[in-house]
């Protein structure tokens, strides 16, 4: 029997070219079981109109792999796209799972959205709540939990067999690591969180969260530990904390708001599911003026 520590789960990659993101589905075999990881809800900002057919192209591959799907897994609650979850949750009757940290989350963007006390603030959007060191099942496989905070507060990775996915920490090799400035951001634990993946067994295959490869090449889902030691722009040479610090500061303060941040954050800090209606039957979100960018 394959010991489900090492065991090398199929894995098929989905890239959501609008916002960058990579969704995943991990299996043990066809016809077993499944877990989906970081899906994306497509939104047309203009239109404030939301639909599925990212979503909905998991889910194809899911039932034509005749795959039972255990979770639906967050790495974190994204700032650059809507999630997916709730969608997928309730048409598959699975759990939604991300890191305890989300509480913190919940309760900074609570108050910037001025949600009143319909929104409780307690991680009770989501089925399950990772603790660092928690592991759970998906058939045979069994998976792992690592915090790996640092762009937020409850970002993990999981280790599922031989894979890691890594969420926001470091991305393609020529693109570098996440950034560190949203609330609840630290360059400092970044550093530390990039430092567990490292040390990973070698032959783990890496998985990245966002891949914005332009017209330079194609998407890239997959990395190494090795890769990511000798190429990554912000990593290589063995590059020290203080100097890592130094760099993702400074980076930071020069990058644009994520365009969907504030539309995006108002779904998944609710498990990615929309806001509830109003008594006319239209869903609204909310936009606090003069929060967000600008001088700090």
């Amino acid at each position: 029997m394959t010991n489900s520590h090492t065991a090398a789960p199929q894995v098929q990659a989905f890239h959501d070219k609008d916002t960058g993101t990579l969704s995943y589905v991990v299996y043990d075999h066809d016809g077993g079981m499944a877990a989906i990881i970081d899906p994306v809800l497509d939104y047309d900002a203009a239109a404030a109109r939301t639909s599925t057919a990212s979503a909905d192209a998991l889910l194809h591959f899911v039932q034509g792999k005749l795959l039972t799907v255990a979770w639906i897994l967050e790495t974190h609650a994204h700032a650059d796209h809507l999630s997916a979850a709730g969608y997928l949750a309730d048409t598959l009757k699975v759990p939604v799972a991300i890191g305890q940290g989300i509480v913190a989350v919940q309760q900074r963007f609570k108050a910037l959205f001025g949600l009143g006390d319909e929104f409780i603030a307690d991680g009770s959007q989501f089925d399950r709540l990772f603790a660092d060191g928690d592991t759970f099942n998906i058939g045979g496989l069994e998976g792992r939990v690592i915090a790996t905070p640092g762009h937020t507060d409850d970002s993990l990775t999981y280790v599922i067999g031989d894979a890691a996915f890594i969420g926001d920490t470091v991305f393609a090799a020529d693109t570098g690591t996440a950034r560190c400035d949203f609330p609840g951001g630290d360059a400092h634990r970044l550093f530390g969180s990039i430092q567990k993946i490292l040390a990973l067994p070698q032959p783990t295959r890496i998985y990245l969260c966002h891949d914005y490869p332009g017209d330079r090449r194609a998407a890239q889902a997959q990395t190494s530990i090795d890769e990511q030691k000798q190429h990554n722009v912000h990593l290589k040479g063995g590059t020290g904390e203080a100097a890592f610090v130094q760099m993702r500061q400074q980076r930071d303060a020069s990058l644009p708001v994520p365009k969907l941040i504030l539309p995006a954050l108002q779904v998944n800090i609710r498990g990615g599911r929309l806001p509830e209606p109003d008594a006319n039957g239209v869903r609204y979100l909310r936009l606090p003026l003069d929060q967000m960018g600008g001088e700090q």
